[in-house]
C-alpha cells in the first residue's frame, strides 16, 4: 500500500533527530505497549505482517500524529476489534465490560525469554530456482498494491543489481492476507539484496558515490538492461 508510512525518500518531514546514549523506553506505558503487543501476537491470531499492515493502514493524520509506540498500541486496538477480542464500548471505557475470549496459545511470563530467543524463522526450503543471480540487472516493478507491500516507494521502476541471494522465505506481501481457514500463505519465494546508485533514485542532485540496498523478493523484480 502506498501508505503515510512510506515516506523515505520525500521531502518535508526534516533530518532524523539523534539522541545520544537513546534508553530503550522513554516512558513506563511504552514497556507496557511493546509487552502487550508481543503478548497478543504470540496468540496466533495474527502474524507479523498483519500487524505491520494494521498499523501502517492507519488514518494518515493517526499515523503521524503518534509516537512510535502510539502506533502499535492504535495497531493492537485495531486488530483486537477486529477479531472480537476487544469491544468498542471496552476501548472507549478503558477496562473490561465483558468476559475474555479464550485464546490457543498464551504467552506466560516465565516463557517470555526463551520465545523472543527461538523468534519465528521465516527461511522455508526452496521449491524451484531462483530467477535471477548475483551480479544481474533489474528494475523494480513500478506496482502500487492496495495491501500490504515491503517493496519502498522510491526504488519502484529504478534499476540496481543483484548484490546477495538470501535463499526462499515468507512473502510479506501474501502472508498479510488471511485465508478463508483462518491462516495464512507460507509458500517459499526467493529473496534478494538489490543495491541501487544514489543517480539511479534521486537524480544527478545525489551525493556522489551513494548506494543503497533493499532487501525485495522475487515477484518485486524484473529483469533488464542497463541503458
Amino acid at each position: 500500500m502506498n501508505g503515510v508510512h512510506d515516506m523515505g525518500g520525500m521531502h518535508g518531514f526534516g533530518p532524523l533527530p539523534l539522541e545520544a546514549d537513546e534508553p530503550l523506553f522513554h516512558a513506563a506505558w511504552e514497556r507496557r505497549a511493546l509487552g502487550l503487543t508481543l503478548a497478543m501476537g504470540a496468540s496466533g491470531q495474527w502474524n507479523i505482517d498483519i500487524s505491520r499492515a494494521a498499523r501502517e493502514s492507519l488514518p494518515p493524520a493517526t499515523y503521524l500524529g503518534s509516537s512510535y509506540y502510539e502506533i502499535w498500541i492504535r495497531g493492537l486496538e485495531k486488530l483486537m476489534l477486529s477479531r472480537g477480542l476487544l469491544g468498542a464500548a471496552e476501548l472507549a471505557a478503558g477496562q473490561v465490560l465483558q468476559p475474555a475470549q479464550p485464546l490457543a496459545r498464551v504467552l506466560h511470563a516465565d516463557a517470555v525469554d526463551a520465545a523472543l530467543l527461538r523468534g519465528t524463522p521465516t527461511e522455508r526450503d526452496a521449491t524451484g530456482a531462483a530467477r535471477f543471480a548475483v551480479g544481474d540487472t533489474v528494475r523494480a516493478a513500478n506496482r502500487h498494491p492496495a495491501g500490504h507491500t515491503r517493496l519502498p516507494r522510491y526504488v519502484r521502476g529504478h534499476i540496481g543489481t543483484i548484490t546477495l541471494v538470501h535463499g526462499c522465505h515468507v512473502f510479506a506481501d501474501r502472508h498479510a492476507v488471511p485465508r478463508p481457514d483462518g491462516g495464512w500463505d507460507e509458500s517459499p519465494t526467493w529473496l534478494y539484496t538489490v543495491e541501487f546508485d544514489g543517480a539511479e533514485l534521486w537524480g544527478q542532485d545525489a551525493e556522489p558515490g551513494l548506494r543503497v540496498s533493499v532487501d525485495a523478493w522475487e515477484p518485486y523484480l524484473e529483469a533488464a538492461a542497463r541503458a
